[in-house]
């Protein structure tokens, strides 16, 4: 997992890490910031770029809109939250947003409808274990996981009670359908073997 790196004060907001430095990637979880480097591998690059570019041939004309990294997702603690005060802001690799009023010149506040991470060793743990319980409580109807060396797909579906349940595992084979998107599926095969090349 990537330490947290603070920038100053122990407790950070999105007011402040919109004067960050642009070169630079963070994450901010409960005012905790996230160095978001190194780069993504060329696989992990590959893989992201192949599974939007599936999503978005299917979404063409559609008012739903996908978007990948880096793209700040603004995740307020409640309904009001001036922007300034927000202390989530997090960068998925593919977010997809059905509610375009959620989106913004800023990128999106409150929660896309379908997440998909790409695990890479730096970002695993926060992922797997800091994200996934992030992801739940502000209400991301499906969460991805997908994993380029091991070529497999965890997927969550948020429960009736908020939350995720048991997740489904898929392989490299599989074409995997969304819930959040009725009737998109990513042929992972593809997407796996694009990575690749």
């Amino acid at each position: 997992m990537s330490d947290p790196i603070k920038k100053g004060e122990p407790h950070h907001t999105y007011g402040e890490y919109c004067g960050w430095p642009e070169d630079q990637r963070w994450e901010l979880i409960d005012g905790v910031a996230y160095d978001m480097s190194p780069a993504p591998s060329r696989k992990h690059q590959a893989l992201s770029m192949e599974v939007s570019r599936q999503i978005s041939n299917f979404l063409k004309g559609n008012p739903r809109r996908v978007y990948h990294a880096p793209f700040d997702v603004r995740l307020p603690a409640f309904f009001n939250q001036e922007d300034g005060e927000i202390d989530t802001v997090v960068q998925p690799d593919i977010v997809v947003v059905c509610n375009r009023e959620k989106l913004d010149e800023r990128g999106c506040r409150g929660a896309p409808d379908w997440v998909i991470e790409i695990l890479s060793p730096h970002t695993l743990q926060k992922d797997l274990k800091v994200k996934s319980v992030l992801y739940g409580k502000h209400g991301v109807r499906e969460l991805w996981f997908l994993h380029p060396i091991d070529r497999s797909v965890m997927v969550f579906v948020l429960g009736p009670g908020g939350g995720y349940g048991r997740p489904r595992f898929y392989g490299p084979e599989d074409r995997v359908e969304s819930s959040a998107v009725p009737g998109l599926t990513i042929d992972m095969k593809t997407a796996f073997e694009e990575a690749e090349r």
